[in-house]
């Protein structure tokens, strides 16, 4: 299974509070991990079997926890049994259809 998600804390001290340290400590949650993984500006995508996966996602939120008093979560999962290896193949199946059409 694949999820991207996007973890962020609410309710903390001051308007100008930067979400970077909440996210630092969630992203590095997700490369403790073991598992396959991809940060990018709006979503880290993750990559394993349904409990680990979602084990990981909830430590991150966890640990975003302790930046403020809410957190928000989103997450999109492809759910593909019997598959491996999709965080890097389904991007590579993409551009090789662009190629094609190029």
């Amino acid at each position: 299974m694949l999820v991207a998600f996007s973890v962020a804390p609410s309710g903390g001290e001051g308007a100008d509070a930067s979400v970077h340290d909440a996210v630092a400590a969630a992203v590095a949650i997700v490369r403790e991990s073991g598992l396959p993984n991809r940060t990018t500006s709006m979503f880290t995508e993750l990559e394993g079997e349904w409990d680990e996966v979602f084990d990981v996602i909830r430590r991150a939120t966890e640990a975003v926890g302790a930046f403020g008093s809410r957190v928000s979560l989103v997450l999109k999962a492809d759910i593909r049994p019997g598959y491996s290896g999709e965080l890097d193949a389904k991007v590579e199946r993409l551009e090789a259809a662009i190629d094609e059409k190029g």
